[in-house]
């Protein structure tokens, strides 16, 4: 299950919506989506959660490009909005990561590969799983503009140590806990 919401900063603080995204297809579809709640180019976050599975967050700010964070990219990338921030983030078309994806198992390591030789693997310094799948393989863990939220008030380490709960947590830091709340 996803939950999405659309913080829009204005001169007396956040706006919070609840956003569907039945109609949102591409990364382009959700910078526009953005950009409509966008008061006088003033920042505007989106925010995607899937359960506790990850999340992610766009941020646009006028016509500027997007700036895009995920929690974990392996994760976000096996979920069709998720697979929207991931895409435009590796730089990768669809076959490309679907094709990574078929090579790793849920649990990280390759096809056939046991937990014990991946490890194993690491500690000599060899491939990991990413590496092992080639060009294009999705990085478990987070990708993206770690520094989204600086500016904000949620410093990179603070965005890199949420697991659950995470839009309540932004949302607190930036000081829209209240206004996310009506939106939940």
């Amino acid at each position: 299950m996803y939950f999405a919401a659309l913080l829009a900063r204005t001169e007396d603080g956040w706006q919070a919506s609840d956003t569907e995204l039945d109609d949102v297809e591409t990364l382009s579809d959700l910078t526009d989506l953005a950009r409509e709640a966008s008061v006088d180019e003033d920042t505007v976050l989106v925010f995607i959660e899937q359960e506790d599975a990850w999340f992610g967050v766009l941020r646009v700010e006028g016509e500027e490009d997007p700036r895009i964070y995920v929690s974990d990219a392996a994760m976000a990338a096996r979920s069709s909005y998720g697979e929207i921030l991931t895409d435009e983030l590796l730089g990768g078309d669809e076959d490309d990561l679907a094709d990574a994806l078929d090579t790793l198992d849920l649990d990280g390591t390759e096809d056939g590969e046991t937990e014990e030789q991946e490890d194993t693997e690491h500690s000599d310094g060899g491939a990991g799983p990413a590496d092992a799948a080639g060009p294009g393989a999705v990085p478990a863990g987070p990708a993206g503009d770690r520094a989204i939220l600086a500016d904000l008030g949620l410093s990179e380490a603070e965005l890199l140590a949420l697991e659950t709960d995470a839009m309540s947590e932004i949302a607190d830091a930036l000081g829209a806990s209240e206004v996310l709340e009506t939106a939940r």
